[in-house]
């Protein structure tokens, strides 16, 4: 949730989430409508439905158990090394090496002060050296509000590292078509482009790319194939 969303807008999202979906069961039995609308304002919508999928296969397990098994974390929907050893560190408290823009910036601003481009695989040897492996929970805790304050007062240092990656401003970027189409359907179940053209402010063209992107990624499905590309509904 945190990925992109600032941490004021997400403790609220997180809140209710959390209320609803207390445990793997609840979430794998719920609808697609009702996890998307409920992580609407996140951004990100790709990372629900896989969190949707990732419940069912948790929800089957003996126990709705997980395991503190990498292998096993990263076969899951969506979950690749950071979110894998992320877990084992903050549910498991297992030390991993993981990076993530808070991390980097403080392993920037104090072992690589005066470079540029600084590969990940530099930075994950620092990661290691420094990593507090009897408390890996707390001290991942304690680097991220540090790299956050850091950015706060000198800016983000991990801009100098060879990973990063300026996003397009969101106002004019194709995230702000499929996030306002995948809005509009939840809204309205089902709709075709033409009333999508005359409600919302996307050409034809940057419409049709949207429902292609939504059904390719499982968000959608086109109505009536005899219809092509002009009818969509939200996928149950």
């Amino acid at each position: 949730m945190l990925q992109q969303t600032q941490a004021q807008r997400v403790v609220p999202k997180f809140i209710v989430w959390m209320k609803r979906f207390p445990d793997a069961a609840s979430l794998a039995s719920a609808t697609q409508a009702e996890v998307l609308a409920l992580w609407s304002g996140l951004g990100y919508n790709r990372r629900a439905l896989a969190l949707h999928r990732a419940a069912a296969i948790v929800a089957a397990l003996p126990g709705a158990v997980i395991t503190p098994d990498e292998v096993f974390l990263r076969s899951l929907p969506g979950v690749g090394p950071y979110t894998s050893r992320a877990i084992l560190a903050f549910a498991f408290d297992l030390p991993g090496v993981f990076l993530e823009t808070n991390i980097r910036t403080v392993i920037l601003k104090h072992y690589f002060p005066d470079r540029e481009g600084v590969k990940d695989g530099e930075l994950e040897e620092v990661a290691a050296f420094i990593l507090d492996k009897a408390s890996p929970r707390a001290w991942y805790n304690a680097l991220m509000d540090y790299g956050a304050e850091i950015k706060r007062i000198e800016g983000n240092h991990s801009r100098r590292a060879a990973s990063y990656a300026r996003q397009a401003p969101f106002a004019s970027s194709f995230r702000r078509v499929r996030g306002t189409m995948l809005k509009y359907l939840l809204e309205h179940g089902s709709t075709s482009l033409d009333e999508m053209r005359a409600s919302l402010p996307f050409s034809m063209e940057s419409l049709k790319k949207g429902a292609a992107a939504l059904v390719s990624e499982g968000f959608a499905e086109y109505r009536d194939a005899q219809y092509g590309d002009s009818l969509l509904m939200l996928r149950k």
